[in-house]
């Protein structure tokens, strides 16, 4: 009887050590589906995704066993950048439909329990914004101190790097008032001067104006880039991503993080998630510790980075990615969040290539159990994990060959830059095939029709073929085994294991460079993950410290081969299996 008590007591300990280092909050067990508006599903005919279409598609949304919609930007916009170029911040898209659409969203999400993350751009607005058409008519107008110029008599501004500026330039030149403003990205995206006190007291209240609305969070887009030193000093930096880290490590970022926290997020039950190009790893507490009161997790560029060349942001390595290199990503970020903060997991978005295409094998013979695989990664990782639209049924990069096929400015931008600097525009097409925005945008795969059921009309963007070829809800919704009733199962799997939220996680031989394999650990209860990442069947032996007396399996992508001994394992090519060790 003591015995038996001094365990109970000991349990107990141990689960209140765990969750005062992990405290337990809906946005860290929830379940993200992001959601790009424009190539979800229309409903007018218009061959653009809309609000209406969106509400359409509530009931399958919420059969996938997600918990949090995080919406693209469906403010009104000019849509230099599909929408991250804001005219108004209180308004929606035209496009997209009206306000009352919006509320009617909200309400049937609700409904369904599930909660809203809306994209919040604030580091940059419109150039036809009120804000800034006023800005630019003299230099004496009150606006003018909401953006950054550099007057013209002072001559050339100093370097800075644009994202999207054909030149790279991120000052551009405006002769109404003679003078320079800043750009971190497209022309017609003016910075906003978060010095101005004025400027940040303006954003803080329209985000009351959304939460007040109902809204769940904010998805703040590249917001370490908010702090800039108005001196604008000479600085040394010469590839992209050197400009980018000086970018996001402004001398007053933290004191704005903190003050939007105090000010605004801190007045509801709701949680942040950043955007944080820039951000070492070293830094990642600076923004996400409970202490600090600025963000609940950010998502990092690490990943994002491992295929792409050194320095570079958009220009693929020569040589392929290995597998310990993946590993070492998330095994680092892991650790940084074990006893505080909290990590995302995503592995594509609407900025980024298709998953399966870019980290698994999109071939048709391996496709299906890539996305699978995948998935299963998503969810038995510790960290919120993010899936974009299509995830659940394995779409795949659309791999355009014509310029005339791209709408994204990042593309076309960058195809001009090429030209006129002389440049091999057939290497710079082949790069885009893999790293393009637009293998992420095409529309929806809804079924195989010829408009894939995303629209009765000619979408705006060209569609991926894949639709026909089984890479579609309706032929997905009638196959037991198809990627998305597998989706299905393996959130439901995470739902019913807490471990899979909260337990530690351990990485089984990291050098291995064909599985990834690893635990999750909780109380009791032992989560074994087994990941072939190759197109190969695959003897994989547990090191000798992994015991149990039985295994059970909870889930697995294919077939379970005959397994040779205690600690040998046989994995078919992609293979995905959780176990239950006991």
């Amino acid at each position: 009887m003591c015995t038996l008590s001094r365990k109970r007591s000991i349990s107990y300990l141990s689960f209140r050590i765990l969750f005062m280092e992990q405290k337990r909050t809906w946005w860290k067990e929830g379940i993200v589906y992001q959601i790009y508006p424009r190539s979800f599903k229309d409903t007018t005919g218009s061959g653009i995704g809309d609000l209406r279409g969106i509400i359409e598609k509530l009931d399958y949304i919420a059969s996938l066993g997600v918990d949090i919609i995080w919406l693209n930007p469906i403010y009104d916009s000019p849509n230099d950048d599909n929408g991250y170029d804001i005219r108004n911040y209180k308004a929606i898209m035209t496009e997209f439909g009206t306000m009352d659409d919006f509320d009617q969203l909200l309400a049937g999400m609700k409904a369904r329990n599930l909660k809203l993350v809306m994209d919040l751009v604030v580091n940059h607005c419109s150039d036809e914004h009120e804000w800034f058409r006023q800005a630019r008519s003299s230099r004496e107008n009150p606006y003018r101190d909401y953006f950054h110029w550099w007057p013209a008599e002072k001559g050339i501004p100093p370097k800075r790097w644009s994202y999207f500026d054909v030149n790279e330039d991120a000052w551009q030149y405006d002769a109404q008032t003679d003078a320079y403003y800043l750009h971190y990205f497209a022309v017609k995206q003016p910075d906003l001067k978060w010095e101005n006190p004025i400027v940040r007291q303006e954003i803080y209240e329209m985000m009351h104006f959304w939460f007040e609305k109902g809204v769940d969070g904010f998805r703040m887009d590249v917001i370490p880039f908010i702090s800039k030193d108005t001196n604008y000093p000479e600085i040394e930096a010469q590839a992209p991503s050197e400009f980018i880290a000086y970018y996001a490590n402004g001398p007053k970022v933290h004191e704005y993080l903190n003050e939007l926290n105090e000010k605004v997020i801190s007045k509801y039950d709701a949680f942040t998630v950043g955007e944080g190009p820039g951000i070492h790893i070293n830094q990642a507490l600076d923004f996400v510790h409970e202490d600090r009161k600025e963000m609940d997790m950010f998502f990092h560029f690490d990943l994002m980075s491992l295929d792409r060349k050194p320095g570079e942001v958009f220009t693929m390595r020569e040589d392929r990615w290995k597998l310990s290199e993946f590993k070492k990503v998330f095994n680092e970020w892991d650790s940084a969040f074990a006893k505080a903060g909290w990590g995302s997991l995503f592995l594509a978005n609407h900025d980024f290539p298709r998953a399966v295409s870019r980290w698994g094998n999109d071939s048709q013979e391996h496709s299906k159990n890539s996305a699978t695989l995948l998935q299963t990664f998503l969810l038995t990782m510790r960290g919120t994990p993010y899936f974009y639209q299509g995830d659940e049924i394995g779409m795949t990069n659309v791999c355009f060959t014509d310029i005339k096929d791209y709408r994204d400015i990042n593309t076309i931008n960058r195809y001009e830059t090429v030209k006129n600097n002389g440049g091999d525009l057939n290497k710079f097409m082949d790069n885009e095939q893999h790293t393009a925005r637009e293998n992420a945008r095409t529309p929806m795969q809804w079924d195989s029709s010829s408009q894939a059921g995303f629209t009765t009309s000619k979408p705006w963007i060209r569609l991926n073929p894949s639709h026909k070829k089984g890479i579609n809800v309706a032929y997905q919704e009638q196959e037991n085994c198809s990627i998305l009733s597998y989706f299905r199962k393996i959130t439901a799997l995470r739902k019913s294991n807490p471990s899979l939220v909260y337990g530690d996680y351990e990485c089984l031989n990291p050098e291995h460079e064909q599985v990834y394999a690893y635990t999750r650990t909780q109380e009791a209860q032992r989560l074994l993950i087994l990941l072939n990442f190759s197109n190969e069947t695959v003897h994989f032996s547990l090191p000798k410290h992994i015991n149990y007396n039985r295994k059970v399996k909870l889930i697995s992508n294919s077939l379970i081969l005959d397994e040779q001994t205690y600690k040998e394992l046989i994995l078919s090519a992609w293979q995905a299996i959780v176990y239950r060790l006991e």
